[in-house]
């Protein structure tokens, strides 16, 4: 006899508790600082000019979450919990999805329940899920976008709303910020890749075959590629006064020039190697505010974002040596998002840049777990999120603006002087 296949448990549960507990993190103190932290000095202006209909500000980068920010503004005022409600739905959103999506692409309960314990507890998602900054809102539709997509290849009974909603997220994650633009084609170029290879010279006008059975190339294209152009130039409506199509690219011609124009050094710029390494902080605050001196410092988890980068060479390895996809797609990811970087045309970089590639890392970071899991080295695969935990616990203070001891206090967590 032949037996059934086995079906893994979908860990969705596991998936809405850690969203939900890391959002009741994410609220405590979310209103201080009460007044504008870091760049939600640029931000939060420009959102009021969308909501008292004035001219646009902050015009390097595109409306989206700017808008969002305004919504938030707009439904519980122009107050720190105002500018704040919508990055922490984001940041909810970007942890679930991310969870869903690592589920889909790799099936593996133990790997999926990791990554959200990793990604709650990386520092990055948490700080930038409580100020208003436009990076979250790119994050969080990046990774709708790979849950979607990659829901769509294991369900293609629902492969083309599936399409139909990663494309849109695309889309939305360009409107929120560029840095997502280089992510974008990943998707239908990896459904071409899989059609190629499932049907060979057949492809340009076949349905079969994987990814998704029943979706040709060209309906690939429109999902893919037609949707989430749509839904970026939706966005500029509020700013362009319609969807005037001279307007919108007057207004991309723009955004790319002021991107070129920011020359002015500032202190805690950059570059690539130093988000790698974990080297280079950036103090969001510190200063006496609301009654006491107060910390937030921008960094990745010191563990593992190191141990990550081991991840991502076995990686590298299983998707060579085994064909597995699901590695493969997080090199990929983190690749792409992150070589973009080596040769942007943009001369001031800071550490918030490595946020979408900081999650692909911890992606691949929950795949080794899994596999050291599955290969019988269990107190190993789960020291590593557990000690992720316990560092998370001992930087939270500086994380989440708590009272701290006076101006010097800083230092009990200045492992490297680069931070200070």
């Amino acid at each position: 006899m032949s037996y059934a296949p086995p079906h893994p448990r979908d860990p969705i549960g596991w998936c809405w508790a850690i969203a939900t507990l890391f959002g009741a993190l994410i609220v405590i103190r979310i209103n201080i600082p009460s007044q504008p932290l870091f760049d939600e000095v640029h931000y939060l202006p420009a959102a009021r000019a969308l909501i008292d209909g004035a001219e646009a500000l902050n015009r390097e980068h595109p409306p989206l979450g700017k808008e969002l920010i305004a919504a938030g503004m707009a439904m519980l005022g122009d107050a720190p919990l105002g500018w704040r409600l919508f990055p922490a739905l984001a940041g909810v959103a970007t942890l679930f999805a991310s969870c869903r999506a690592l589920w889909f692409a790799s099936f593996s309960h133990v790997a999926t329940i990791a990554f959200g314990v990793l990604l709650g507890s990386g520092f990055i998602l948490f700080i930038q899920s409580r100020i208003a900054m436009l990076d979250i809102f790119m994050a969080c539709f990046c990774a709708i976008a790979a849950w979607q997509f990659a829901a769509a290849i294991r369900e293609p009974e629902r492969g083309r709303i599936r399409l139909a909603l990663a494309g849109t997220a695309l889309g939305l994650a360009a409107a929120s910020k560029w840095n997502a633009l280089p992510l974008l084609p990943l998707p239908g170029l990896a459904f071409l890749a899989a059609r190629i290879h499932a049907t060979g010279w057949r492809a340009a006008w076949s349905s079969r075959g994987a990814p998704v059975p029943g979706i040709s190339l060209a309906e690939a294209a429109l999902w893919l590629g037609l949707v989430p152009f749509l839904a970026y130039w939706l966005t500029f409506w509020p700013v362009t006064g319609g969807l005037d199509l001279g307007a919108f690219i007057a207004r991309q011609q723009e955004m790319i020039a002021l991107h070129q124009s920011v020359l002015e050094l500032h202190p805690y710029q950059s570059t690539w190697p130093d988000w790698v390494l974990n080297v280079r902080a950036i103090w969001y605050l510190y200063e006496p505010v609301d009654g006491a001196q107060r910390g937030v410092m921008l960094i990745g988890n010191p563990l593992t974002m190191l141990l990550g980068l081991g991840a991502l060479g076995w990686c590298a390895w299983a998707a060579i040596k085994h064909r597995r996809v699901d590695c493969l797609s997080v090199v990929v990811i983190y690749l792409a998002s992150l070589g973009a970087w080596f040769v942007a045309d943009k001369p001031v970089q800071f550490y918030y840049h490595y946020f979408v590639p900081s999650i692909a890392l911890l992606a691949a970071l929950a795949l080794l777990v899994d596999e050291l899991w599955r290969d019988g080295w269990r107190r190993i695969a789960m020291f590593i999120p557990a000690a992720s935990i316990a560092i998370f616990a001992w930087f939270y203070p500086i994380l989440s603006a708590a009272p701290l001891g006076g101006p010097q206090a800083f230092t009990t967590w200045m492992w490297l002087d680069s931070w200070r």
